[in-house]
């Protein structure tokens, strides 16, 4: 027992390592950090969401999300649809530094993926997601149920 709990914690953190790090090095030219790219990311790939909708797809909190589309907002990557409705309801829209950024972005999202991919077949690799989210679901069940 103790073994199938350290090799899957081990390695369920060796991969968030890794993709955190891909995350930085391939961004840090920009100054973007790992939820700026997560946020630019759905923009490009779902044009026009708001930012309740990103906590959404990102899984993030509402602060993280606010602070990181402030952030994008700052430095020219995300406009907002509208100025007369609440900030999370407007939809973002990516200006053209951020399509350039978020094509870059999806390019090696695209990428990282084909490469990981190579030795798995398609049935491998759906067995593999479909078990992932598997796992995901019922360590949020845990999750839900302890914290309470």
């Amino acid at each position: 027992m103790q073994e199938r709990y350290e090799t899957f914690s081990v390695l369920i953190n060796r991969i968030s390592r890794n993709i955190r790090k891909i995350k930085n090095q391939e961004m840090a030219s920009y100054k973007l950090r790992s939820a700026h790219i997560s946020c630019l990311y759905y923009l490009f790939s779902k044009d026009n969401i708001t930012a309740t909708e990103l906590c959404e797809r990102c899984e993030e909190d509402k602060a993280t999300i606010s602070r990181s589309l402030d952030y994008l907002e700052k430095n020219g990557y995300v406009n907002y649809e509208s100025k007369s409705t609440k900030r999370y309801k407007s939809p973002c829209v990516l200006t053209e530094k951020g399509l350039v950024v978020g094509k870059k972005i999806s390019d090696k999202i695209n990428d990282v993926l084909d490469e990981i991919s190579t030795d798995l077949t398609k049935e491998e690799r759906e067995a593999f997601y479909r078990s992932l989210s598997i796992i995901s679901d019922s360590l949020e069940m845990v999750a839900n149920r302890y914290g309470k």
